[in-house]
């Protein structure tokens, strides 16, 4: 990914104030919402350290900013065919397929969730124009369910929602070796890699991060687990199961690099299978299911074959 490199030294005269608000005054064609989403995900610090958008800058402070580059607003509508899960005037919840991209981002202009949103609902041009609707991602690699916010009010209330952990998301994993205890909490904090800047890295400067698993199947030297998040940081479960030796199978990132069966999978075994929130319209708690999507189906169904053979 291309970045612009922005280093910023905070006089006397903007100490004390936040640093979403900094970036945004300091950097050329910033908004303070993008200002805070580049913070979250790591790619604005502050003395090599990652920290919140409401950080207060003192002066002195070195605040370096990673922008990914282009940062078109010129969004194209396509006409990509979406399996919709709900929809009403306020949101969208699409079980998205592996391969596609959420938005345009550098090397992924178009072919996005982004541009077939803007073909189905012409009007959803609101907030971050680069991200219209956005609320969380999945990884390309990683199937399964996403809310899209289609009005500035449904994108307040489930921002709220994603601030305060009160979204519920749950996914099916299929990751490496035996776990000996049947559920528990990963709790590591996880910011960007310090040389490679794709990566993600459980890190002592990264930003608070749980992950809470619990094992669904014995598949002998595999397992498949439940995986709930309870912050959202970026590849945050593919990190989490990689830092206790438990990678994501057919991890292209993570998994170690030797050689192994694959299975015939061609990507990570990773499906967000249940999303819960309270809908914008009535304030109602609504819960989402999608099911295995047939490449991880038939996956799985090889390991238990495997796994019944050897037993």
């Amino acid at each position: 990914m291309s970045e612009e490199v922005v280093a910023l030294h905070v006089a006397s005269n903007y100490a004390g104030t936040r640093l979403d608000r900094f970036v945004a005054l300091s950097v050329a064609d910033m908004s303070r919402s993008y200002a805070r989403q580049l913070i979250s995900e790591g790619y604005i610090r502050v003395n090599q350290r990652e920290v919140k958008p409401s950080q207060l800058v003192e002066a002195g402070d070195q605040v370096t900013v990673w922008r990914p580059l282009p940062q078109t607003t010129d969004i194209q509508p396509e006409h990509i065919p979406l399996q919709i899960v709900y929809e009403d005037a306020d949101i969208v919840v699409v079980n998205k397929a592996s391969g596609m991209v959420v938005h345009p981002a550098p090397g992924h202009a178009s072919g996005t969730l982004v541009n077939a949103l803007l073909y189905r609902y012409p009007d959803l041009r609101l907030g971050n124009d680069v991200r219209p609707g956005i609320v969380h991602r999945l990884d390309q690699g990683t199937s399964g369910l996403i809310v899209a916010a289609r009005n500035d009010q449904a994108m307040h209330a489930l921002t709220e929602q994603q601030k305060s952990r009160a979204m519920h998301k749950v996914y099916l994993a299929v990751v490496e070796g035996r776990f000996k205890e049947p559920e528990g909490v990963i709790n590591a904090p996880i910011g960007r890699h310090p040389t490679d800047r794709k990566r993600q890295a459980v890190t002592a400067s990264g930003r608070e991060a749980r992950t809470h698993y619990r094992v669904m199947e014995d598949l002998g030297a595999y397992t498949l687990i439940e995986a709930r998040l309870e912050t959202g940081r970026t590849h945050q479960i593919r990190v989490h199961c990689a830092y206790i030796q438990h990678p994501v199978l057919g991890d292209p990132l993570y998994a170690p690099r030797k050689p192994r069966a694959s299975f015939g999978l061609e990507r990570q075994f990773l499906h967000a299978y249940k999303l819960g929130f309270v809908l914008p319209s009535d304030a109602m708690w609504r819960e989402f299911t999608a099911p295995l999507p047939d490449d991880l189906a038939d996956v799985l169904e090889k390991l238990r074959v495997i796994a019944r053979t050897r037993r």
